[in-house]
């Protein structure tokens, strides 16, 4: 699909990029997944699957972001021991953002970590930013 610019001799400038069809083109539908939320235990790696396809996967203080066609879709994460599903519906040429994290489980957690040296971790997603899903920057 070729872009190209139309001018419009009433308004002397140039419109929207259209295709070679002259049909107008929208910006892509993309999809972004935080990994940098304050509330993030910060250890082990977070893997994303959209529509039962991996795509990718987070580490603490990365963002990934994807261009997916408008529709339905089911995002899955997991941190390889706790899964976490959405469905979700994007709008042609949306940006859509989910923040993702892992946690421990509360004070447990740490004592494992002193006396065993691991703890399950859970898994946390939210759609939104980081700051729109009220998790800090």
């Amino acid at each position: 699909m070729a872009r190209a610019l139309l001018t419009d001799p009433r308004s002397g400038g140039l419109s929207a990029p259209v295709d070679e069809d002259g049909f107008p083109l929208l910006p892509p539908t993309l999809l972004t997944i935080h990994r940098t939320s304050l509330r993030d235990e910060q250890t082990r790696q977070i893997v994303c699957a959209l529509d039962g396809a991996r795509f990718g996967q987070v580490l603490f203080g990365q963002r990934l972001t994807i261009e997916i066609p408008p529709g339905r879709h089911a995002l899955r994460i997991h941190n390889t021991l706790v899964w976490k599903n959405a469905e979700f519906t994007a709008a042609p040429g949306e940006h859509v953002h989910f923040t993702v994290w892992n946690r421990g489980w509360g004070e447990a957690h740490y004592l494992l970590i002193v006396f065993v040296g691991w703890s399950p971790l859970g898994v946390g997603l939210a759609r939104g930013t980081p700051a729109d899903a009220g998790s800090g920057s």
